[in-house]
């Protein structure tokens, strides 16, 4: 491996990030494009991963403003929250489909799974009570091939 590519800087802006913070209304800040660039590399990270992330790319930078990036950048579209239970909340940036997870019980790795019946919802409750439904979020549970070997 070479060493001088371990150390060199993080590279610069997508313009994709830039311009997708903007369509949100969300001002392009260091934090948000550090936020976005490092999950859409790394998925499925908790708020303290991403924190420590951010950290290594720009220096120090507050916990609340990691947070406050993660739930602006949620609200806005831009990043899905999912909350396995009995886990803390990991962020991805995989937002435009309706698609599901994997989660390990031991170690908490998420894996996406694409939809199982085409669109969403690709699940159909029996009685939908009065509901417009149009998403389903299925989360399904086991160990990854690491902690079941």
């Amino acid at each position: 491996m070479n060493d001088a590519n371990a150390l060199s800087p993080a590279p610069p802006a997508v313009p994709d990030t830039r311009a997708a913070l903007r369509a949100a209304g969300l001002r392009v800040t260091a934090p948000r494009l550090a936020a976005l660039e490092w999950l859409a590399e790394n998925p499925h990270q908790t708020a303290d991963q991403v924190a420590v992330a951010v950290r290594a790319r720009l220096g120090t930078v507050s916990t609340q403003a990691v947070y406050d990036v993660l739930h602006a950048c949620t609200s806005a579209g831009l990043l899905r929250r999912i909350e396995p239970a009995g886990h803390p909340a990991r962020f991805e940036t995989r937002t435009g489909d309706n698609h599901h997870h994997l989660v390990c019980r031991r170690c908490g790795r998420t894996t996406d799974v694409d939809c199982v019946r085409g669109a969403a919802p690709c699940l159909h409750p029996s009685d939908v009570a009065g509901f417009t439904v149009d998403e389903a979020e299925v989360v399904f549970w086991g160990l990854c091939a690491e902690c079941a070997g």
